[in-house]
């Protein structure tokens, strides 16, 4: 009785969380159709810009944006020189990203998928450079165990993993994620390599952090 109890428990659990997270991708829809998208057009990170652009920076190779929105950033990687594939939930941003790519002259792959299934996305597993500028900071924590788990089969030996997010209690309705949670949550499989204080992301001013990441070598 009690495993029969438990099981249901779980299922129910289950299906309410899949309930939640059907509903959050609708509501994120509805903010597209309406143009109620203050995440976008905010700067490019700085902390990208030197990657990309700085002193030391990285040998333009496979680039994989995720959470890609209306595609600035995955744009940017493109004019230099990167092979950029993104990947978005909501067809309405994605759509407007195709367009700005066209209008810039970069080619980029937009495809819609879910960050916490990229493996069977059917992505590829070779990405040199892996960009979140806002994805995983408004995320549960189950979906951030899989983004975690999901990111590492993507990516390359050596890759550099670029998370931008918003800290804690710093913008009504995002999540926001702390230094530490982001130690705990990339201690295996990755090094961090550096990590600090970015520019603000918003008109708000929200206190936003970087965190760079390299991929070890199995």
């Amino acid at each position: 009785m009690r495993r029969l109890v438990g099981h249901t428990q779980v299922a129910g659990v289950t299906k309410s969380y899949r309930r939640f997270m059907s509903s959050k991708h609708t509501l994120f829809r509805i903010f597209y159709r309406l143009g109620f998208t203050p995440w976008d057009g905010h700067p490019l990170a700085q902390s990208l810009r030197k990657l990309v652009e700085g002193n030391g920076a990285l040998s333009a190779g496979k680039a994989l944006e995720l959470g890609c929105g209306t595609g600035e950033c995955s744009i940017y990687l493109a004019e230099h020189g990167w092979q950029v594939t993104a990947v978005d939930y909501v067809t309405q941003a994605l759509d407007k990203a195709r367009v700005k790519a066209d209008a810039a002259g970069a080619v980029v792959d937009f495809a819609r998928a879910d960050v916490t299934r990229l493996s069977s996305a059917g992505l590829g597993d070779d990405f040199g450079l892996i960009v979140d500028n806002g994805c995983l900071h408004n995320m549960s924590d189950a979906d951030r165990d899989a983004y975690v788990r999901e990111v590492g089969a993507v990516a390359a030996p050596d890759a550099r993993l670029l998370i931008v997010a918003f800290a804690p209690g710093g913008r009504f309705g995002v999540r926001g994620v702390d230094p530490a949670e982001m130690e705990r949550r990339f201690n295996q499989g990755w090094t961090m390599l550096s990590a600090g204080a970015e520019q603000e992301l918003d008109r708000e001013r929200t206190p936003t952090r970087y965190y760079l990441f390299q991929h070890e070598s199995p």
